[in-house]
């Protein structure tokens, strides 16, 4: 199993949010976890139809940057918008995700 794969698992077994918040900040240092959480609102902004200029603007973060999640989110398959959207509607959004690279 890759790493990724490993974090994933063992993220995906826990049910405390608080436990996955300690475990997030303890792994990542202060940088990586703010641009984590601005990469996070960028997407949710981005499926809810704000422009990549105003959230480039807001959030200080680069086109490109906006770019590659809106090229995510439109992806057959993304995982990316299948995440966002069970965020946004709750609940259990079928997901169908395609293959990823390893």
């Amino acid at each position: 199993m890759d790493r990724i794969a490993e974090i994933a698992d063992t993220l995906a077994r826990l049910d405390d949010p608080r436990l996955i918040d300690g475990f997030l900040r303890g792994i990542l240092t202060p940088r990586e976890l703010d641009d984590l959480s601005s990469r996070w609102e960028l997407v949710k902004r981005l499926r809810r139809g704000d422009s990549q200029r105003t959230i480039a603007r807001d959030l200080g973060v680069s086109l490109c940057k906006i770019t590659r999640g809106s090229r995510e989110l439109k992806a057959p398959g993304s995982a990316l918008r299948a995440v966002v959207d069970r965020h946004t509607h709750g609940g259990d959004t079928p997901i169908t995700l395609r293959r990823t690279q390893e």
